[in-house]
C-alpha cells in the first residue's frame, strides 16, 4: 500500500469519526403514534376509503433495566411530581378521534384529548381530558398542560377503570395500542414492561 493510499484512508477515518462525533444524541423516550381507522369500505380501485380515524400520540420511554411496577412507589416514581401519570413521556398523550367513542358509558365527541392515568396499586384509571397540551414547557401558559404537571381534575371528561393483565413477556419499549378493533368498537390498550392495561370502547354511528 503506497503512502499516498495510506493519508487517503486514515483521512477518511478521521472525518467518518468526526461526522459521528457530530451527530445529536437521540432522544431518550422518542415520539411514537398508533392509529387505526373503521367505518370505511373497500373499493376494488380506491382502497380502504370513507374510514375514521382513531390515533394517540405520545413519547416511547424505554425500561432500560428498571423495576417499573414491582417497587411500592412505582406511580410516584413514574408520575415523577405530577398528581397523575402521563402514560408516556415528554409531551401529554394525545387522543384523536374522527368519530365519537364511547367510553366508560360516556360518548367522547370528535376531537382532541389528553389522556392519563391515574396509579392506584390495586387498580388504574384511564382519565380522557380536554387539558390542552404545551409542545415544550412554559411555565406561564396556564390553559395547557406539559406531561401532567399542574393536571387538575376539572377537565376530565370521563373517568374509566382498566382492565390490568401480567403478560409472559416483558415489554421494553411503551406502547398504545387499539386491540380486537372492529367498526363497533375495541380495546384501548397501554403495553409496558410486563403490564398491558385496557378499557373498552364502542363506535357511536
Amino acid at each position: 500500500m503506497s503512502t499516498m493510499t495510506r493519508i487517503c484512508l486514515t483521512i477518511a477515518a478521521l472525518a467518518a469519526a468526526s461526522a459521528l462525533s457530530a451527530q445529536p444524541r437521540r432522544i431518550a423516550s422518542p415520539a411514537g403514534a398508533s392509529a387505526t381507522e373503521v367505518l370505511g369500505r373497500y373499493d376494488e380501485r380506491e382502497g380502504y376509503v370513507g374510514g375514521k380515524w382513531l390515533e394517540i400520540r405520545y413519547g416511547r420511554p424505554i425500561k432500560r433495566g428498571r423495576n417499573l411496577f414491582g417497587a411500592a412507589d412505582y406511580a410516584e416514581a413514574l408520575n415523577d411530581g405530577a398528581p397523575v401519570w402521563r402514560a408516556g413521556a415528554n409531551v401529554s398523550t394525545r387522543l384523536n378521534i374522527e368519530v365519537p367513542i364511547v367510553l366508560g358509558g360516556r360518548t367522547i365527541p370528535v376531537g382532541e384529548y389528553s389522556l392519563f392515568i391515574d396509579l392506584q396499586p390495586k387498580a388504574w384509571t384511564l382519565i380522557v381530558s380536554s387539558w390542552a397540551a404545551q409542545t415544550t414547557y412554559d411555565e406561564k401558559n396556564k390553559s395547557a398542560l406539559f406531561g401532567a404537571y399542574d393536571y387538575t381534575p376539572d377537565k376530565d371528561v370521563v373517568r374509566v377503570p382498566m382492565k390490568r393483565e401480567t403478560l409472559p413477556y416483558s415489554f421494553d419499549q411503551l406502547s398504545w395500542q387499539f386491540l380486537d378493533v372492529t367498526d363497533t368498537g375495541g380495546r384501548l390498550a397501554i403495553i409496558w414492561d410486563r403490564q398491558m392495561a385496557s378499557v373498552p370502547f364502542t363506535i357511536q354511528k
